[in-house]
């Protein structure tokens, strides 16, 4: 039987929609990587702002110290 998982959309419906249950699933540790240049920071902040524009909690690892504050927040993030 199908589990029903809340969700926390990624902020793109073809990615949501490619994912199956309509973005990353919510209370859980979602890893993304890919190759440089690929987009995984902006995809990340997508979600971690989406997650605290609905009242949530989110934790973003930077592993490369790398994270802009200021890109961080244009896109949407509470920093």
């Amino acid at each position: 039987a199908a589990v029903k998982a809340e969700v926390i959309s990624t902020g793109a419906l073809s990615l949501d929609l490619a994912l199956g249950i309509g973005g990353v699933p919510r209370g859980r540790v979602v890893e993304i990587y890919g190759p440089e240049s690929s987009g995984k920071t902006t995809l990340a902040l997508h979600v971690v702002a989406e997650a605290q524009r609905n009242g949530g909690i989110a934790a973003f690892v930077d592993a490369e110290h790398a994270l802009d504050p200021a890109y961080a927040r244009a896109l949407g993030v509470d920093v």
